[in-house]
């Protein structure tokens, strides 16, 4: 699951939500039904981690449930950066996140305040990505291609207070 930018909630998370968020940054299941074998460890039902989870992301506490591949290993991916206006940050923000082919953005201080990660099935469906953020948005996107490989785990434990 990939968190994103924090949702104004009237109340705190429930200890489903809890346990979603913090238990399966990794280690997603691979099985048949993964939401009925995480129903499983957490003590819950099929429909319940699903409604959860989509409830998580209507409120904008996480992005999408999903795998995220090492670089390059399936169709192509690249790191991108846009030099956004503040007052339209979270407009284009919006706009980046509604591909499908990224799945994950944030927001960096620096004058490319504005980066994610976007993967498609070959280099030329990724340039196609690019090219309509850039017209949606007006804005120039800057292509990062990889080219050296380093892992760095993004999940972290979280914190309840």
């Amino acid at each position: 699951m990939v968190a994103q930018k924090e949702s104004i909630l009237d109340r705190p998370l429930n200890a489903l939500e809890r346990r979603l968020l913090n238990d399966f940054q990794d280690g997603f299941p691979l099985t048949p039904r993964p939401f009925q074998t995480i129903a499983e460890r957490v003590g819950s039902t099929e429909n319940d981690v699903m409604r959860t989870l989509q409830q998580l992301q209507s409120q904008r506490l996480i992005s999408r449930v999903g795998p995220v591949f090492r670089p390059n290993r399936v169709g192509a991916s690249t790191l991108a950066a846009m030099e956004v206006p503040i007052e339209r940050l979270e407009a284009v923000a919006d706009i980046v996140s509604s591909y499908g082919e990224v799945n994950h953005n944030y927001e960096r201080e620096h004058r490319l305040n504005l980066w994610f990660v976007v993967t498609a099935a070959d280099r030329e469906s990724l340039n196609h990505v690019l090219r309509e953020i850039e017209t949606a948005s007006g804005l120039e996107v800057i292509d990062l291609p990889m080219i050296e490989d380093f892992f760095i785990n993004l999940g972290f434990p979280l914190q309840w207070t």
